[in-house]
């Protein structure tokens, strides 16, 4: 059970969402070291400021956006979310024949049954 919700929760990117708390904590600890707590709050959440745990966690999500592997992953997902799987060719794809022209395709009519007695 465990293992599905770190599945997931690996899916839907929780695991980048993780990473960044660590590392937006990891910031707060050592600006706290040389400012009080109002000024190391403002300079760990400005955007100017940012540690390299952050930097490779924003590559690393950059990264994986582009991955055309996981693109692929995502559509099967809406395909199989939709439920609409087709599971013959439109009928646009079909040749239309007349039923004469079926008929006259197969190789044998069916036996015509004998007539009912009254």
């Amino acid at each position: 059970m465990a293992l599905v919700v770190a599945a997931l929760a690996c899916s839907l990117g929780l695991h980048w969402a993780a990473c960044q708390s660590l590392a937006w904590s990891a910031m707060l600890v050592d600006n706290l070291r040389t400012a009080p707590l109002s000024a190391a709050v403002q300079r760990t959440f400005d955007g100017q400021h940012l540690c390299r745990a952050y930097v490779a966690i924003a590559k690393g999500r950059q990264a994986e956006k582009k991955s055309p592997a996981l693109q692929l992953l995502k559509k099967l997902e809406l395909v199989a979310q939709s439920g609409a799987v087709p599971l013959s060719p439109p009928t646009s794809c079909l040749p239309l024949r007349s039923i004469d022209e079926w008929r006259s395709s197969r190789p044998q009519l069916p036996p015509t049954p004998p007539p009912r007695s009254v």
